[in-house]
């Protein structure tokens, strides 16, 4: 099972420093989300300053974990997705995700409506223009309709990967059914990918080969690992926020805070529900509605919840629930904790998951 890293930094430089130091831990990919930085930009700095350490023959991956599916055109993503797997030299992953209805309406000023069908026209659409040829022509939710253009630069490789975030069953399907790759939320325990998400997966796996589909071609599962993958030219990534101290009471705490941002996140209420922490989420929610930031709720939030949606313990404790996913994915993002934390303090959280990442 390949180990990825989604790197931290207070600054980009420190944040391509932090990439560097997972390439030397071994890291098969690195992810740029976006919330707080642009993900292109910041995956533009990742394969920028990535693959240099052994003679520049590093082929550690470079991915978006996520970028926003909608508050890009669908050309405009394409484009950058060929300008990135030109400038990492053919190491790139475009993750797309929707993102939650507040996100899009608010914050961005975009349609939320029928996310599944439009991220499905969006990934028709980028795969057209990756393609090249005149016209470009897509008709859907999202539409394009381009005659007389052609990008003059030649692709780096035929197919670039384009990988999918879901936590319902539907969108989990989608991803199976069009896309290279899924990518889990940050919360994403085994057992929530034996009995949640396999089921959906599987579904649009067997829609994507009932159709004859030919876009998850890639054979992109075994191109970091050297293993032939679950399924063969599908990549499921697993993903997981990772606090690691001698003192497993630290640990917990560190990782709380991104356990209650979460919570009070309406889409992941079944994800918490069905694990019983209902009670837990709606006082999160009713502390962030009185004021409290939604980055500090740790307090708020049990160590037996913390356990349950994060890796959270000592290096060999850490090391070993990393394990349980073996099987389950084909690799696992992992992410240090870094909500409602000082910077120097998520540094050293960071530098801690990246000296565990080494030595497994």
């Amino acid at each position: 099972m390949r180990l990825d890293v989604q790197p931290w930094g207070e600054t980009m430089a420190g944040l391509v420093s932090a990439a560097r130091a997972a390439e030397t831990a071994g890291a098969g990919v690195v992810w740029a989300p976006e919330l707080h930085r642009s993900a292109f930009v910041t995956a533009s700095a990742l394969a920028a300053g990535t693959g240099k350490e052994a003679g520049g023959h590093s082929r550690v991956g470079i991915g978006t974990g996520i970028a926003l599916a909608f508050a890009r055109s669908a050309m405009l993503t394409a484009l950058a997705a060929a300008d990135l797997d030109e400038l990492s030299e053919g190491r790139f992953r475009l993750g797309l995700g929707t993102g939650v209805a507040r996100l899009n309406q608010d914050w961005h000023g975009v349609s939320f409506d029928r996310p599944l069908p439009r991220l499905r026209d969006t990934v028709a659409i980028v795969r057209a223009v990756l393609a090249g040829g005149d016209p470009i022509l897509h008709k859907g939710l999202r539409s394009i309709r381009v005659r007389g253009w052609r990008r003059p630069y030649p692709p780096v490789r035929p197919h670039l990967p384009i990988y999918l975030a879901g936590v319902g069953p539907a969108m989990v399907a989608l991803a199976g059914e069009v896309a290279d790759g899924w990518l889990a939320h940050e919360l994403c325990p085994p057992a929530e990918l034996r009995e949640r998400i396999w089921p959906a997966l599987r579904s649009g796996l067997a829609r994507s080969s009932s159709a004859g589909s030919s876009t998850a071609g890639s054979s992109v599962a075994g191109s970091c690992s050297g293993a032939a993958g679950l399924v063969p030219g599908f990549d499921v990534v697993a993903a997981a926020c990772c606090s690691v101290d001698n003192d497993p009471a630290v640990a917990r705490r560190r990782a709380a805070n991104v356990v209650g941002f979460y919570a009070t996140v309406r889409s992941y209420a079944d994800m918490f529900g069905a694990a019983g922490f209902a009670d837990v989420c709606a006082a999160a929610s009713e502390a962030l509605r009185s004021g409290r930031p939604a980055d500090s709720l740790g307090d708020l939030i049990p160590d037996t919840m913390v356990d349950a949606f994060t890796i959270a313990g000592t290096p060999a404790h850490c090391a070993a629930r990393i394990l349980e996913y073996d099987g389950l994915a084909d690799a696992i993002k992992l992410s240090p904790p870094s909500y409602g934390l000082p910077a120097d303090e998520a540094r050293h959280a960071q530098n801690r998951l990246l000296e565990l990442v080494g030595s497994m």
